[in-house]
C-alpha cells in the first residue's frame, strides 16, 4: 500500500499545472514562472521541484506519460496527473483554502527575541525591513499594472492577497517605528529584570 503524500504548496501547484496538460520538469518550471507563481511557491531551486515530482510519482498522484528525445536537449520525462492525483488535488486545495495552517515564519520569531537588542539598535533594522516591504509591494503593483486588460481577476487573486498582506505589514511597521522613535515603545535590561522579578514574586504568592 502506497503511503499518503504529504501536501505542500509546490506539490499542489505541480498537480494543478498537470491538470492543464502533461509536462516535463523544465516545462513545469517555465510555466510556473510564466504564470507568476514564483510569488507564492519556491521554484528557484530545480532540485526542490524534482524532489516534489518524485514524491508525487511515488505516491501514485502522477505518472510518466512518455519520454521526449531531442538532439538539442537531454532526454526529458513528461508527466501527467492520475485519477488519484486529481482527487488528491481537490482535497489539498479545499483543505488549504478552508483551514489556516499553523506556520512558523521567521519574522515573528525575530520579533519575539527583539529584546536582545536596544530600541536604538532595532529602529534602523526595522526601517530596512520597511524599505524591502515597500519595494515588494511596489513591484507587485507594477506587475498587476502590466497585465493585459480584461484578464480575469481570479488569475491574479494571489497577488491581490499578497498586496493586502504587504500593505498591512507596511502600515504596522511604520507605527512600530514611530513608537520606537517617540519612546512609547521601549525596554531595557533593568526594566525587563524588574518585570521578571515581579512575575516570580506573584507566582510564589499564588503557590503559598
Amino acid at each position: 500500500m502506497t503511503a499518503p503524500v504529504k501536501s505542500s504548496p509546490l506539490g499542489l501547484t505541480v498537480l494543478v499545472l498537470l491538470h492543464h496538460r502533461p509536462l516535463h520538469p523544465y516545462g513545469i518550471q517555465q510555466l510556473l514562472k510564466r504564470w507568476g507563481k514564483e510569488q507564492v511557491v519556491n521554484v528557484g531551486q530545480r532540485a526542490g521541484l524534482y524532489r516534489t515530482i518524485e514524491r508525487l510519482q511515488a505516491g501514485g498522484l502522477i505518472t510518466v506519460r512518455h519520454t521526449v528525445r531531442d538532439q538539442q536537449y537531454p532526454e526529458r520525462t513528461v508527466y501527467e496527473v492520475t485519477d488519484e492525483g486529481r482527487a488528491v488535488t481537490r482535497e489539498w486545495l479545499e483543505q488549504m483554502l478552508a483551514v489556516p495552517k499553523a506556520e512558523f515564519p521567521v519574522f515573528p520569531v525575530a520579533l519575539s527575541n527583539m529584546l536582545m537588542l536596544t530600541p536604538d539598535e532595532v529602529t534602523p533594522i526595522l526601517e530596512r525591513r520597511l524599505e524591502h516591504i515597500t519595494a515588494q509591494r511596489a513591484e507587485l503593483e507594477r506587475q498587476n499594472a502590466a497585465t493585459p486588460a480584461g484578464l480575469p481577476r481570479i488569475t491574479l487573486i494571489e497577488n491581490e492577497y499578497l498586496l493586502a498582506v504587504l500593505g498591512t505589514e507596511e502600515r504596522w511597521l511604520r507605527g512600530v517605528i514611530d513608537d520606537l522613535r517617540d519612546g512609547s515603545l521601549t525596554w531595557s535590561p533593568e526594566l525587563l529584570a524588574a518585570f521578571e522579578e515581579a512575575a516570580e514574586t506573584g507566582a510564589e504568592g499564588d503557590e503559598a
